[in-house]
């Protein structure tokens, strides 16, 4: 049970919320904070006599200066969720909505919503019943907020007719869905402000960026290890990796990511000039020439670490954008205390450009680390580039069989899509609202696209492993492992590649599904934990 109180919930939270399950509850300092704030606002503001407040009895942008009379407070709080209905596209995953929803109540348990805590406790019943409204993805400018993705989650929290949720594996009415989790109706759906504060904020964004920059660490540290597989299966020189050569330019995340292939390596019998001097059948040489030293390997492979390291810093510059993100109130307005009560103010908090920048970043930062991988890949395919292994790694009748050529293909197709993903969207502005919100963030389409940037890589990453794995079979006749043993990691991450995908040594084989298993294998992080022992100590 994760405790929500506006302030100490990380990425790591909401990463195991959204996809483990674990369930969440407001912390009690967080509900007594609503309570009194809400028992101030219903006694100071919610009555006829109240002056303008944005939100609560005024319309919305350029409505801002129309009146919401008393009486009709709460029809114009489900006029709002109607009106803000008005996404598009295929429904967002269940793992984004159910960090949207923790999301929103951390944000509530901030203390600047003003919301009932009743509205509080829905999200979570649903959160923890496992109650998913179902999201357009489309429709969010990341100006006030994702009003339309949220007006969704508002939707389906008061049971609108028309809201669906998906429930149990099955998507149905919203109302039915609460009825069947045992969720009881709200006694009045929306108050004063209700609605607004579950509509207007950045949430959607801040879900969607959690889980992306999360899956973006993860595949990074497996570009590493697809690194060091590739260098083992091309006898790679590690001159390159030298501790001393990356301290004379002390990047933090390029001397990380030297180091890390500095010990997944350690041992390696390959990696050296005596394996370099075996000749392989493919290598257009005779074991009897003499064999020069290769001096320096190409780009793919000697400046991984000057590619993998921007990647890692900009990582960690991201993840303080979302650390601050998560444990902020971004709708508008903010109640604030005042030397009397409580104060009310407008202002920007919503806008996602934040989030919009990060992921941007983010996008950029992680094709780049595809774009490397896909060129290691395709250099273990040709003997010219790989030093002799077998032209597309076929192990037995080339031509009759074509091996890996097609699952480069399909890795270069991801490349070419995420270099048209990462033109920057946060640059773009399309005003809306009456030229109201003149400048806004597309903040939700930057996190979109670098989620799929993300997916990309890892497929990408998975492919390498996949291939790097096969090499390194298909050169052991040549290079026998008790004289040419792997590195004491890349062994360990070998191993797990061969007991979940066996190599083809019998001819091609249904492709698809080898390169199913090694995206699992990276998704669930089973290569990672094995090599674990061996980086745990890695030093810069």
């Amino acid at each position: 049970m994760i405790t929500l109180d506006g302030i100490t919930l990380s990425a790591a939270d909401v990463v195991a919320i959204a996809r483990d399950g674990v369930a969440a509850r407001l912390d009690d300092a967080a509900r007594e904070r609503l309570m009194v704030m809400r028992d101030y606002v219903e006694r100071e503001w919610i009555r006829p006599d109240a002056p303008p407040i944005y939100g609560f009895n005024t319309g919305l942008g350029k409505l801002k200066d129309s009146a919401v009379p008393h009486d009709a407070i709460r029809l114009f709080q489900a006029m709002l969720i109607n009106a803000h209905s008005a996404g598009v596209g295929e429904p967002l995953a269940e793992e984004v909505v159910r960090a949207t929803l923790v999301l929103r109540v951390n944000a509530f348990a901030r203390g600047y919503s003003g919301p009932r805590v009743a509205v509080a406790d829905r999200l979570l019943a649903m959160l923890n019943a496992g109650v998913h409204p179902v999201i357009p993805a489309q429709g969010s400018v990341g100006a006030s907020g994702d009003l339309a993705p949220l007006a969704y989650v508002a939707g389906a929290l008061v049971g609108h007719p028309q809201a669906e949720c998906h429930y149990r594996g099955q998507r149905m009415a919203a109302r039915a869905a609460l009825a069947a989790a045992g969720i009881t109706p709200l006694e009045f759906p929306l108050e004063a402000k209700d609605g607004l504060a579950l509509i207007n904020g950045s949430t959607v964004s801040l879900a969607i960026a959690i889980l992306a920059a999360h899956d973006a660490r993860a595949v990074l540290d497996h570009a590493d290890v697809g690194l060091a597989l590739s260098l083992e299966a091309m006898r790679g020189e590690l001159a390159a990796f030298d501790a001393r050569l990356h301290g004379a330019r002390p990047h933090a995340g390029q001397r990380q990511c030297a180091a890390r292939v500095r010990a997944l390596v350690a041992g390696s019998g390959r990696c050296t000039s005596a394996a370099r001097a075996v000749a392989l059948p493919d290598e257009g040489r005779t074991s009897a020439q003499t064999i020069a030293a290769r001096v320096q390997d190409a780009y793919s492979l000697r400046c991984a670490p000057q590619a993998h390291g921007p990647a890692r810093d900009a990582l960690a510059y991201i993840d303080g954008i979302l650390a601050v993100e998560i444990n902020s109130a971004t709708d508008n307005p903010l109640i604030v205390a005042g030397e009397a009560g409580y104060d009310v103010l407008s202002g920007g908090n919503f806008h996602g450009q934040y989030v919009a920048q990060a992921m941007d970043l983010l996008a950029i930062a992680l094709a780049d680390v595809g774009s490397i991988s896909e060129r290691r890949t395709f250099r273990l395919l040709d003997p010219t580039l790989s030093y002799g292994l077998p032209s597309n790694l076929v192990a037995t009748m080339p031509g009759i069989n074509t091996g890996y050529s097609i699952a480069h293909c399909s890795m270069a197709a991801l490349v070419s899509e995420n270099k048209t993903l990462v033109w920057p969207a946060s640059v773009d502005s399309v005003p809306t609202k009456s030229n109201q919100e003149d400048h806004v963030s597309n903040s939700t389409w930057c996190a979109r696209k670098a989620r799929t940037v993300v997916a990309h890589v890892q497929q990408i990453v998975a492919t390498e492993l996949l291939i790097a794995a096969q090499a390194i079979t298909l050169s052991e006749p040549h290079l026998p492992p008790a004289q040419f043993p792997l590195g004491i990691g890349s062994a360990a991450a070998y191993h797990v590649l061969r007991a979940a995908i066996p190599a083809a040594l019998d001819g091609d084989r249904w492709l698809h599904a080898d390169l199913a298993v090694a995206l699992d294998l990276v998704r669930t992080g089973r290569i990672i934990g094995a090599v674990a022992p061996a980086i745990a100590s890695a030093a810069p």
